[in-house]
């Protein structure tokens, strides 16, 4: 499993730099639209998104490998004879994987949220393809996205936070078939991770060992991932009162951060 996943988190990085980069094709749609009979500038608004949507591809596929990877974590870090304690002890470098999941599904979204362009690029792509076909021209690029992807990737982008989407139903649907692997092995685990990134953000001398800051925005955003997979896991929920994760304390810690550098990890919880 380690192997399995780290080839996925290999090109995690590369996925956020080419999301980070994005900057869409708003300029060359626009133009496009205001000129309709303009055959020119048809033709350079449909160059300009198609290596874009190229690009909305790749993020959506690898998606789809992330949560292949979740579940083959999930199993690992779940299954008998251990508690989830035991196995967060025993399997650590697998849990800093879980971990590092996490953390690049909440960058991914903070980064999605903050770009108009994609949605914008996406439908006029859609748009443009189906005036295409009514008029039977040929579309280079429409091999690119089939019809059927595409309404996939239309679904995926549509949400407000896709990678947590997509991780969360990875995670309902991991219990769901593991009918008898009992629900507690699953929510206790991210319960447990809930646990450690607190205590580890909260405790002085815990905290003053961070030599940067980036390991509080990677303990920060695991606890944040790890509460929303238990609130959809869980069958009462995170925030409810028999709830085994300390939200009273994980909300604090997250509002004793700067404002400006937690107003994404709030919103999303």
């Amino acid at each position: 499993i380690y192997n399995q996943v780290n080839v996925v988190l290999k090109d995690a990085e590369g996925i956020l730099e080419d999301l980070q980069s994005y900057r869409g094709a708003g300029h060359e749609i626009r133009e496009a639209i205001q000129h309709p009979a303009d055959e020119k500038l048809q033709e350079k608004a449909w160059g300009a998104v198609v290596p874009l949507v190229g690009k909305l591809k790749k993020f959506y596929e690898f998606s789809q490998r992330l949560e292949a990877a979740l579940r083959g974590l999930l199993g690992a870090l779940t299954s008998t004879p251990y508690s989830p304690t035991q196995h967060l002890e025993r399997e650590q470098a697998l849990a800093k994987q879980f971990a590092e999941i996490l953390h690049f599904t909440l960058r991914f979204d903070e980064l999605k949220m903050t770009n108009p362009a994609i949605q914008n690029d996406f439908s006029y792509y859609r748009r443009t393809l189906s005036r295409m076909r009514i008029n039977n021209v040929p579309a280079e690029g429409e091999n690119e996205v089939n019809n059927e992807l595409a309404n996939r990737m239309s679904l995926f982008y549509a949400e407000a936070t896709p990678m947590l989407k997509t991780l969360s139903d990875a995670t309902t649907k991991f219990v769901s078939e593991n009918k008898n692997l009992p629900i507690e092995n699953t929510t206790d685990c991210l319960s447990t991770m809930a646990s450690v990134c607190r205590v580890m953000l909260e405790t002085p001398e815990y905290r003053s060992r961070f030599t940067n800051e980036e390991t509080v925005s990677f303990c920060l955003r695991v606890m944040v991932g790890v509460i929303i997979l238990y609130d959809h896991v869980h069958p009462v929920g995170a925030f409810a009162k028999t709830s085994k994760i300390d939200m009273k304390g994980c909300i604090k810690v997250l509002k004793d951060q700067p404002p400006n550098s937690v107003e994404g990890l709030l919103n999303a919880l």
